[in-house]
């Protein structure tokens, strides 16, 4: 598998990585990983086997495919990252939620294995129940975990994609919730939701956690906020009338990464604007559909990293390079 010098062909060990990573993690049979590549059976094979036998495959893949380093560079140094992971495409979905569950699980399972005492504010979304669920069971007796914001429709219906139940069920830790909707009915009652001493001693740790790691939402009428019930179509189309592009925890950005202000995010239930400024922020997200979505939220400059795909990563510099 190397050159007649001796020398490693530095594309087949990209190669070997990548077919590694879409066989054991993506869960590919390996002739499904050479009509992917567009290899041969045999060829396929031998990158995997050799994977195994050059020890880069452990519980999870342990190398990188030097285009995801590539694309990594090129929006760490564009938005000023501290953290960027891209991670290598095999998902044919529009939500890419395989490839982006496995590398958000890994990251949580990082953060629990630190074994630090600390807090960590999480979102919900289905990114991030992909995420939870790529989490091995485990006993963490430091790591705390806080909701961001409210995680039941205005009916009080639950969220189905609200993870921190889950999470606390799958690590041991300790975790505290919003029991309130996402949304307030008015202004006025969120107020009053948000003066409650129990709920607001929750949105005091939310706001003080030394982590959030959240997901970025589309505005359009497939949102996860929408297609869970948490927003009626009527208020995502007048934020998307606005010129909203992007929601992050309630707050929408547009594609120049300003604030929008709408009356939605005025009765969102979590923290405020001002609280999403100078503090640690990891946002997973990926998906054709959220390319938009994700450019405006990193063009506000309030995240500090990002996790998402190789094919989202491309159209993000793409349209960089475009402008």
């Amino acid at each position: 598998m190397g050159s007649a010098n001796g020398y490693i062909d530095a594309s087949d060990t990209d190669l070997a990585v990548r077919a590694a990573w879409m066989h054991y993690a993506g869960g590919y049979t390996q002739a499904e990983v050479a009509g992917l590549l567009g290899l041969s059976k045999l060829k396929a094979h031998r990158l995997i086997t050799r994977a195994n036998r050059e020890g880069m495959v452990k519980v999870y893949v342990d190398g990188d495919v030097s285009e995801c380093l590539m694309l990594e560079e090129q929006i760490t140094s564009r938005h000023s990252l501290e953290y960027c992971e891209v991670v290598p495409e095999f998902d044919q979905e529009l939500l890419p939620l395989k490839a982006l569950g496995i590398a958000g699980g890994q990251y949580l399972r990082r953060l629990i294995e630190s074994d630090t005492d600390t807090v960590v504010g999480i979102g919900h979304g289905r990114t991030l129940a992909a995420c939870v669920e790529n989490i091995p069971r485990t006993r963490t007796g430091t790591i705390q975990f806080v909701s961001l914001l409210g995680g039941f429709s205005e009916k009080f219906a639950a969220n189905p994609h609200d993870v921190i139940h889950r999470l606390a069920e799958r690590t041991g830790a300790r975790a505290y919730v919003m029991p309130v909707p996402f949304l307030a009915n008015t202004v006025e009652d969120r107020d009053v939701f948000m003066s409650q001493k129990g709920l607001r001693e929750v949105v005091d740790m939310a706001r003080c956690s030394a982590q959030k790691i959240i997901g970025i939402g589309a505005v359009n009428l497939d949102s996860s906020l929408v297609i869970t019930g948490m927003v009626d179509e009527s208020e995502i189309a007048e934020v998307e009338a606005a010129g909203g592009a992007g929601e992050l925890l309630g707050h929408f950005f547009s594609d120049d990464g300003k604030c929008v202000s709408t009356r939605l995010s005025d009765r969102t239930m979590g923290l405020s604007f001002e609280d999403l400024h100078d503090t640690q922020m990891i946002a997973i997200a990926g998906g054709m559909s959220k390319v938009r979505a994700i450019k405006a939220v990193l063009n506000s400059g309030l995240i500090k990293g990002l996790i998402t795909d190789e094919q989202t990563a491309k159209a993000l510099v793409d349209t960089e390079e475009i402008r």
